[in-house]
């Protein structure tokens, strides 16, 4: 999802600065140290003729007999293959020193001198002079092997500095120190190789020769540097650690055994309990403990059964079944990993009523989701069966929505329902519907902005429009629902029954509008209006005058010497962020992302609006299983999974896709589980196939399971999978999944799943033409684990082709083609609401509150449908009326009816798999859907807009869907003419019975024919 700015106080001042110094941390040479900061003294000729290299190669991941050098001194000639022996270093290591004259480096490959090669992926090694090391891809400067011998000085000794450096931030695989003593000379560059100490820290005992202390400067060994932005560090002598650019001295050993925790949490407070019903809702406030609290300990009395005691998770405990007008009673305990057990809280009680009737619940419709196409409504802006829940919320008149009666909250379930047949009459048989939880944010239609998330927002719900009846409606006509939902954040005042922050509200002249008056019988919804003020958007719930009990916020209440864009005082802690102190640790996260390719932008907020959830703590895990679960029991047929590169593909493959799979399972049986669609929105605005060469940042990189053991604690796992993940391209998984094996369809191997499908962001990025769409997402095929599930689409509620910020405007020539290849070609074809006109073509697609929706790609769309329309089929309409039947007799809207069913109707196009061997023509490709158990054999050639030619093709007859051309194939060989852009053609082989080829299927359109 992408994020906007916020009208009102936008990102503290401090925060900028934060995040100007996290990018500043790494440059490509360091700046204020001397002559050797940037490089030795230039040498002599004489000194330079004598120039060598000593270069060294793991042998960690090789099984080689042996291993040579072939190389070429810059400006000289390459050695005769297979190059020079190397001889052994140390363990995992072989070397070779080699003379380069005058030469300031060489270009190298290695070999096991029996013709197996590593020439980095064809490019070659570039290597300078000096100590170099070459492992699984990456090249740095050190000796690996200088750590075995004797040199290093006794940390406990006098006159030494120990030097403990964390690596979590900057994801490098080697470190060097390069320093200097107070009043001596710097280190030759890149300065010593440091060890390995523990799980993201690194370690070097230097001799400081009776200086005090020492100056120093950190590096990967390959031109990138931490050197304080440009200060350097200065370090006094005995233990010292530097992580994120703080120098702490006389620090403890971080990688020492813990001290014994023998303290107790501390009790929980607040706790509240609300009867529904035979059900109760316990909630209560985090208690605090010096190592973290892992679980809570509920208590209950009352009723006939006895006393209970549950272990849960988070904070929020749903306790069901109970009899019918009893009085309950609850006390909470907190517990820490070691045992430690808090007082019994105060009691909270409840007294249930009379049993409800049973809610009805939906079963997921539970087959192979690549059969269905995918369209995108964002809900609120689709369509409005429903004026009573419509909501503007505060920016309602400065956004200029007020002055176009359109507020944010306009479209509901209601009018979703109203509309299915509009959907299904375009072919389309899933809607992925944005998130439905209660929302809390000043400009939260689109759902992002997750407050309760065991609550749909009453804003989408009507009187016989639940989220339920919705998805019971779509599931009659055999469309599935697939819900958008959040795990890397919350709204910035937090998630109700986890953690929700108080800031500092003076209701003075200038802020009396925003901070209401409190109400403690008031609950926020986001549709209620608080009688007070008279707002449903009410703020009363979260500000203090006075300082809170158990303010953990930097400066509560005073002046912070800025002012928001109205010129109104802000205070400290008036607006939540990360770096308050606001938010504890252990819940969420207390950053800004400064690299968003690097470690923090998985540990870090991306905007001020969206609270960062630590997610690997066990309690904010359970507390969003815990939510997910009673959307999984609603039949819900899949999750599109927000933000999923911003949280550790360890913690999604341990926790959060494991606990989908276990609860559909559960439910709905292990075929439910299997077809229960995930995809994952991994945003990676690049061209490349890996994202700027970061495994970690990349779309294909979350589809595959953990390729080895790592710490049982999910912070460190994660730390652990990164720098092992980060070290380079070379060694990630592949797969053929995706491709046929001559003309043959082959079982694909699914041992290596993670569980999480994702939107195909490198066809998305390049969707500028089809062409370039088709020949770059081919290209990356290889690294999914199946490429057949990817979700592919030109534009959405986020972004255009090549990161534009305008909805697609290649013209409809252009999006015919587009839809054409999208609906042939592999993957799952999804469409953004209102692509089907060209709807808001060109115009900006998101611009936060600082302009009216209706100028934007988000504008509401329900004036597109009014009238009436049934859908006798997937892609047919038996009628329409008014406006809809316009909407549907567009060319595109035609385009589409009739791509869907030929789709439908050829297995091949829906769960093939694909190749180009043997075939000429720019997207032209063949694809074949075998399955034994019901008897399925399809098999297509498929040409789009230009000409094409396929040549080792099985014999036997052809038939064009598109037209109905028949050709007969006997030497192995079809040649189709060019049928016109947007045009296409699909050659089904007859193979007879249930798998005869269909002929012509629907009737010519304004782009097939």
């Amino acid at each position: 999802m992408r994020r906007t700015p916020h009208r009102l106080l936008g990102r503290p001042l401090a925060a900028a600065v934060a995040a100007a110094g996290l990018l500043g941390l790494l440059t490509s040479v360091p700046q204020a140290s001397p002559a050797p900061a940037t490089g030795p003294v230039a040498a002599s000729a004489a000194a330079a003729a004598d120039t060598t290299a000593t270069v060294f190669y793991s042998t960690k991941t090789r099984n080689w007999s042996a291993y040579h050098l072939h190389y070429a001194p810059d400006g000289g000639t390459w050695t005769t293959v297979p190059g020079t022996r190397m001889t052994s270093a140390c363990t995992d290591w072989v070397k070779l020193t080699v003379p380069l004259g005058g030469a300031s480096g060489l270009k190298a490959t290695f070999n096991n001198g029996s013709g197996t090669w590593d020439n980095n992926a064809g490019r070659n090694y570039d290597l300078g002079t000096g100590n170099i090391t070459v492992k699984d891809g990456v090249v740095a400067h050190s000796d690996p092997c200088a750590g075995t011998g004797p040199e290093e000085p006794d940390p406990q000794g006098p006159d030494t500095a120990s030097v403990y450096y964390a690596t979590s931030t900057v994801g490098w695989s080697t470190v060097n120190l390069h320093y200097r003593p107070t009043g001596g000379t710097w280190t030759t560059v890149p300065g010593i190789g440091m060890e390995a100490a523990c799980t993201g820290w690194v370690r070097r005992t230097v001799d400081l020769g009776g200086a005090t202390g020492l100056q120093a400067a950190f590096n990967n060994g390959n031109g990138v540097w931490d050197n304080n932005n440009g200060a350097d560090y200065t370090l006094p002598a005995g233990l010292t650690t530097v992580k994120d650019r703080k120098v702490t001295a006389a620090a403890k050993d971080p990688c020492a055994a813990e001290e014994p925790d023998t303290q107790a949490p501390s009790v929980p407070t607040a706790v509240k309990a609300a009867a529904d019903g035979v059900s109760v809702l316990l909630s209560w406030e985090p208690a605090t403990d010096d190592r973290g609290v892992t679980k809570y300990q509920v208590t209950r009395t009352g009723g006939t059964k006895g006393t209970l005691v549950t272990d849960v998770g988070s904070t929020v405990f749903a306790d069901t079944g109970l009899e019918e007008r009893t009085a309950y009673r609850y006390t909470v305990r907190a517990l820490d990993a070691a045992g430690n057990i808090s007082a019994p809280s105060a009691p909270a009680t409840a007294t249930t009523g009379e049993k409800p009737t049973a809610p009805a619940t939906g079963t997921p419709l539970g087959t192979d989701p690549r059969k269905d196409p995918i369209y995108f409504v964002l809900t609120a802006r689709f369509n409005d069966g429903d004026p009573t829940n419509n909501r503007g919320g505060s920016q309602h008149v400065k956004s200029g929505n007020a002055a176009n009666d359109d507020p944010m909250f306009r479209g509901d379930f209601k009018g979703l329902v109203q509309k299915l047949d509009y959907i299904k009459g375009l072919g389309f048989s899933a809607i992925w519907v944005t998130p439905v939880v209660l929302n809390r944010s000043d400009y939260d239609y689109h759902g992002y902005h997750g407050y309760d998330f065991y609550k749909v927002d009453p804003r989408l719900e009507s009187a016989g429009a639940s989220y339920q009846d919705l998805i019971d409606a779509a599931h009659a006509k055999g469309m599935k629902i697939y819900q958008d939902v959040v795990h890397n954040h919350s709204s910035r005042w937090g998630a109700k029954g986890l953690f929700t922050p108080k800031a500092y509200g003076v209701r003075d002249t200038q802020w009396s509008w925003f901070y209401d008056e409190r109400n403690d019988g008031f609950t926020y919804d986001g549709l209620t209006v608080e009688p007070k003020s008279g707002k449903s958007y009410y703020n009363g719930d979260l500000w203090s005058t006075a300082e809170p009990s158990g303010n953990t916020c930097l400066n509560w209440g005073t002046p912070t010497g800025h002012t928001s864009p109205e010129g109104y005082r802000i205070y400290n802690c008036q607006w939540p962020s990360p770096t308050s102190g606001m938010f504890p640790k252990a819940l969420y996260h207390n950053c800004w992302i400064g690299n968003w390719e690097g470690e923090d932008s998985r540990s870090c907020w991306l905007h001020d609006d969206l609270a960062d959830f630590n997610t690997e703590n066990a309690q904010v895990q359970n507390y969003l299983i815990g939510a997910y679960n009673k959307y999984i029991d609603m039949g819900v047929d899949g999750f599109r999974l927000d933000t999923a590169v911003h949280i550790p593909r360890t913690t999604w493959n341990r926790r959060f896709l494991p606990a989908i799979q276990e609860r559909v399972t559960q439910r709905f049986g292990a075929e439910a589980a299997k077809n229960f669609f995930v995809f994952g929105e991994v945003a990676a605005f690049v061209n490349d196939k890996w994202n700027r060469g970061s495994v970690n940042h990349s779309a294909q990189f979350f589809t595959w399971k953990e390729r080895k053991e790592y710490s049982a604690d999910d912070e460190k796992a994660a730390l652990e999978m990164y720098e092992y993940e980060q070290q380079g391209t070379g060694s990630q998984p592949v797969s053929d999944n995706a491709f046929l094996k001559g003309n043959a369809y082959h079982a694909p191997d699914r041992s290596r799943f993670s569980g999480m499908n994702v939107i195909d962001m490198r066809m998305h990025m390049n969707f500028g033409d089809a062409d370039n769409a088709f020949h770059n997402g081919k290209d990356s095929d290889d690294s999914y684990h199946d490429a057949t599930y990817n979700v592919v689409y030109v534009d959405s509620h986020d972004y255009g082709p090549n990161k534009s910020s305008e909805r697609y405007t290649g013209g409809t020539d252009a999006w015919a083609e587009n839809m054409s290849l999208m609906w042939t070609f592999r993957g799952i074809p999804t469409l953004y609401y209102g692509s089907e006109i060209e709807f808001q073509k060109g115009k900006k697609i998101d611009c936060g509150p600082s302009c009216p929706l209706a100028s934007t790609g988000r504008a509401y769309f329900g004036d597109q449908l009014a009238g009436e329309v049934t859908a006798s089929d997937f892609g047919k309409v038996s009628s329409a009326t008014g406006k809809v039947a316009d909407t549907l007799a567009a060319p595109l809207a035609r385009h589409l009816q009739r791509l869907n069913e030929i789709r439908r109707a050829v297995p091949a196009l829906q769960m093939g798999q694909y190749s180009t061997e043997g075939i000429s023509g720019s997207m032209a490709y063949k694809r074949r859907y075998t399955d034994a158990a019901s008897g399925t054999d399809s098999f297509a050639l498929v040409a789009v807009s230009g000409s094409a030619t396929y040549s080792g093709i099985p014999n036997g007859t052809y038939r064009d869907a598109v037209t109905g051309d028949t050709k007969v194939v006997t030497g192995g060989t079809l040649a189709v003419p060019a049928p016109g852009k947007g045009n296409l053609r699909v050659y089904v082989l007859d193979l007879g019975g249930k798998n005869a080829a269909p002929g012509k299927i629907g009737t010519a359109g304004p782009y097939l024919k």
